[in-house]
């Protein structure tokens, strides 16, 4: 496997929490050793023969130490109270018994009431410390035993149990019961399960189960998690189940869920984060049309499949081609518009024209796709210029799914020519999907032909089943609810459109809403207040105009939304690449990226070089530069390379997470995971950084990508660079370096820091080695 390969097979987003709390960890109480939470010590990555792995000591197991085997999480919401019910398995994979208490860090004050915990069944003591007994607490333990980990929940109290026994080998299954009253931001319920302390584990977690069902006498509308990716059942429009399931993994992030109810045939809220009144903040818009009961008549859309029958897609692919091809027909509704045009060097249609949906052409319809084999060229241009000129109607939605596994080979052959031939084509605004199968697709002409004609991309591997990833995203567009929308917002009686004093908003284009969807909209404003935002769009072939108001916040008081920056920036990073993409290479562009990688700690091949520690953070014309270079690989218009570039662009442009909340293990500098305390750890055995796999034939990835894992890091909004022996805070200027406050690690200082500056940045403090931290605009350099 070279070089290039391994950047493309690890598809990942990690991202480290704003700030953790804790579902509940184990401390071992023993007088006479320090003992500190374990960590999973494992060597990132597995070296790929003959490359010789990097070499880091790996201490053998502690004495002292235990796993976390299972966590279970069950949470009914009902109005704004929730009832949680926890299950947790503890292993004691040291040599001796363990002396141990059972501390539940609350999320936040006031939250929690009626608390039951048991272990093996057993109802167990439990004493309730307010935050200053708490922290007490937290400074005894930290003192005592040298780990910075639990300055994470100082600032909240607490539930610790009685300390018991767990011999070595032994199980312990705890069990927690309580009521917790949910806070209301914005409009919004959010729910907040405290996960992450489950990352201080010896090994990865085998498997985390998170289930939140959401009851309502009203209509629940948006359902939204920055934190994982989950998912939602909504059987009716009062009831909702979401699920979170990851298995040999370690979670990182706290688990957060938003909901809202009310009524009306769409319903947004907006949450607004500004940590710097100097500079723009960060929106996100949340918007979800109503859940139709499935009686009700859906709106007539039109839809046609286009569909490669050239001789590449003999065998399995044309029988899932088919089998994508009946589910779609299956699902259509009565009186909705269809066709199927196939085509291989020449064009062929089911149907002259489009055919009104009904039982007999379902019949007719399904006699065509079985007839439906594979040989000959392709003829992109003419399928895609057949298949939109039937198009006429521009009040009804209209939908093109293209699938092709190959370049054009016949008719019209230039990428350019047929991206352009194809928008002429496209009188109504038909949106167009394109499906890539395998790696000889040209990603490129795809990516230019759904950017002209409002759709997106969808990329299938050749092991992939190409009736699965059809499938998935015809439920998700087909019942439109409105199309063609667009944003607005009204300051001061002043419309302005986004782009004035609301800037960079994704999706950029207008777009449709689609029943059961939850659309998550970012970008960024300047002018902050009571802002009206103006929803339009088309329903049943009528305008309409829906407005509510928005506040966006002129100076942000903490981190509570500070995955919302994280979010816009994920967003940011896919649109530049897709404008250099498809339009060339930009100075400017080059220059906001590596901007963007240096701030928040993206990696994505072509920035992967800020993971070496000689690199300068610093060096914007040097690491300009690098990138540039680096950007030629988009060059590549088919191909692996070509297929894996474009498909982790288009997940960075439609992502709805910062990253995924959970990571397998990894080891740190001495072979201790995350090198600071565990905090961060990585997704499946990538490094506890933003890291985005993609594809550039560079020289430098393979060890680029092992030196992640040591070298970068990503806590709350911050990216730290280790750089030497030392990590350093990417906020942290030059200026403020030299005029950095020593503190010594452990000392009074080091906890009155702690203290004065309150749990989200005292996040920062928990790293074992020497780091520079920005702390409000003042630097410290904390050593041990």
């Amino acid at each position: 496997m070279n070089r290039l390969m391994r950047w493309l097979l690890v598809p990942a987003i990690v991202l480290a929490p704003a700030f953790a709390f804790g579902q509940g960890l184990l401390v071992v109480v023993d007088p006479n050793q320090q003992v500190r939470l374990p960590r999973p010590i494992i060597i990132w990555p597995p070296p790929y023969p003959p490359h010789p792995p990097i070499p880091r000591p790996v201490p053998p197991p502690p004495p002292a130490s235990y796993k976390i085997q299972e966590l279970e999480v069950h949470a009914r919401l009902v109005d704004q109270v929730a009832q949680v019910q926890v299950s947790q398995s503890f292993v004691n994979t040291g040599s001796r018994q363990l002396e141990v208490a059972f501390i539940f860090p609350l999320p936040y004050d006031g939250a929690v009431d009626q608390m039951t915990l048991l272990v093996d069944g057993q109802e167990h003591p439990a004493k309730l410390m307010d935050a200053e007994e708490a922290r007490r607490l937290y400074e005894e333990i930290v003192r005592k035993n040298k780990d910075p980990a639990l300055l994470e929940w100082m600032g909240t109290g607490l539930f610790k149990t009685s300390v018991f026994p767990v011999p070595a080998g032994a199980k312990r299954t705890v069990s927690l019961r309580y009521t917790q009253l949910l806070r209301q931001q914005e409009g919004l319920t959010d729910f907040l399960f405290p996960l992450s302390t489950a990352k201080y584990t010896s090994e990865a977690v085998e498997k985390v189960h998170v289930r939140a069902t959401i009851e309502s006498q009203e209509e629940i509308k948006n359902v939204y998690s920055p934190t994982h990716s989950v998912e939602i059942e909504r059987p009716d429009d009062r009831h909702a189940t979401i699920e979170y399931t990851a298995k040999d993994e370690v979670p990182t992030a706290d688990f957060r869920l938003f909901y809202d109810v009310g009524k009306g045939k769409v319903s947004t809220r907006v949450l607004s984060y500004r940590p710097d009144k100097e500079e723009d903040g960060y929106f996100l818009l949340l918007a979800s049309p109503e859940i139709k009961a499935p009686d009700e008549e859906r709106p007539k859309k039109t839809v046609v499949f286009v569909v490669d029958r050239s001789g590449s897609m003999s065998g399995k692919k044309i029988e899932q081609a088919r089998g994508a091809l009946k589910f779609v027909l299956n699902n259509l509704g009565e009186g909705d518009l269809f066709n199927i045009v196939a085509y291989d060097s020449e064009v062929e249609s089911f149907r002259p024209e489009l055919e009104k949906f009904d039982d007999d052409a379902r019949k007719a319809a399904l006699g065509f796709i079985e007839g439906l084999y594979a040989g000959g060229s392709t003829n992109i241009d003419g399928a895609l210029r057949a298949a939109l000129g039937q198009l006429q109607d521009s009040s009804r939605p209209s939908y093109v799914l293209f699938l092709t596994d190959g370049l054009p080979t016949a008719g019209v052959t230039n990428e350019m020519e047929i991206a352009e031939n194809a928008k002429e084509a496209n009188t109504v605004r038909a949106r167009v999907f394109s499906f890539g199968v395998g790696y000889d697709v040209n990603s490129r002409l795809l990516d230019k032909l759904v950017r002209t004609n409002f759709g997106q991309s969808e990329y299938v591997r050749p092991d992939e089943d190409i009736e699965d990833r059809v499938s998935r995203l015809y439920r998700r567009i087909q019942s439109p609810v409105m199309t063609d929308v667009q944003l607005q917002f009204v300051f001061d009686e002043l419309e302005t459109e986004a782009g004035k004093p609301i800037s960079r908003v994704y999706p950029k284009e207008a777009f449709d809403l689609f029943a059961g969807e939850q659309l998550v909209v970012v970008g960024r404003y300047k002018k902050s207040g009571t802002a009206k935002v103006v929803i339009t769009g088309s329903v049943g072939g009528q305008e309409q105009k829906l407005d509510f108001a928005a506040e966006l916040a002129g100076k942000s008081g903490d981190g509570t939304f500070g995955f919302i920056e994280k979010l816009w920036a994920v967003r940011r990073v896919g649109e530049i690449i897709d404008e250099m993409d498809l339009k060339g290479k930009n100075d400017e562009l080059v220059k906001e990226l590596i901007d963007l990688a240096t701030r928040h700690g993206i990696l994505t091949p072509y920035t992967s070089f800020l993971a070496d520690e000689n690199t300068s953070v610093r060096d914007v014309a040097s690491n300009t530069r690098r990138a540039g270079e680096r950007l030629l690989a988009l060059d590549r218009a088919s191909g692996a390379e070509g297929f894996f570039q474009r498909s982790f662009k288009g997940s960075l442009q439609r992502a709805t997470q910062a990253g995924p909340a959970m990571a397998a293990p990894a080891a740190g500098p001495g072979g201790m995971p995350g090198g600071f305390g565990g905090a961060g750890a990585p997704a499946r055995g990538l490094p506890p950084v933003q890291l985005y796999a993609g594809a550039a034939e560079l020289a430098e990835a393979d060890e680029e990508m092992q030196a992640a894992g040591q070298t970068v890091r990503q806590i709350g909004n911050r990216a730290f660079y280790r750089r030497g022996e030392r990590w350093v805070d990417s906020t942290v200027t030059e200026e403020q370096e030299k005029k950095a406050v020593r503190v010594q690690q452990f000392s009074d200082e080091y906890f009155a820091l702690a203290r004065r500056h309150g749990r989200e940045l005292s996040q920062y403090m928990v790293f074992d080695e020497p780091v520079l931290v920005n702390l409000k605009d003042q630097a410290y350099l904390i050593e041990p």
